[in-house]
C-alpha cells in the first residue's frame, strides 16, 4: 500500500480581496444610482465571499443577474446566508448562525438592507 502525504508549502495562497465599504454608503448608493451600484456590489462581494470560503459558492453571472433581476436577487442572499456567511464568521471567530432567512425576506422586501448587513459582516474580516 502506497502512503501519500499531502504537501502544504507549495499550496496556492489564496488571499482575500479587499472590499470594505461602510455599509451605509452601500445603502445611498444604491438609491442615487436607482439600483446599478448593486450589481458592482454583487460582483465584488461574490469575489470576497468565494475567497473566504475557498470554492465557488456564488458564480459570477449570479452575482451579475442578482443586481438585474428579482428573482436571482433573492437566490444570492439566500447562498450568501446559507453557504458564504457561515464561513465569513468561522474566520473571524464568531458564533455559527444562520441568516439566510432573514436575508431572503429582506432581499424580497428591501434589498439595500440585506445588502447592508451582508456588507458588515464582510467588514468584520478586515478588523
Amino acid at each position: 500500500m502506497e502512503n501519500t502525504i499531502t504537501e502544504h508549502w507549495n499550496r496556492q495562497n489564496n488571499p482575500i480581496p479587499v472590499f470594505k465599504v461602510d455599509p451605509v454608503l452601500v445603502l445611498i448608493l444604491s438609491f442615487i444610482t436607482c439600483g446599478l451600484y448593486l450589481i458592482y456590489w454583487n460582483i465584488k462581494v461574490a469575489e470576497v465571499l468565494n475567497a473566504v470560503a475557498e470554492r465557488e459558492v456564488i458564480s459570477q453571472p449570479i452575482a451579475i443577474f442578482a443586481g438585474c433581476c428579482f428573482p436571482v436577487n433573492i437566490y444570492f442572499f439566500y447562498l450568501a446566508g446559507k453557504d458564504a456567511l457561515p464561513q465569513v464568521y468561522k474566520r473571524i471567530g464568531y458564533p455559527q448562525k444562520d441568516d439566510s432567512t432573514l436575508l431572503i425576506i429582506l432581499g424580497f422586501f428591501f434589498p439595500m438592507a440585506a445588502a447592508m448587513i451582508v456588507q458588515n459582516d464582510i467588514n468584520k474580516l478586515y478588523n
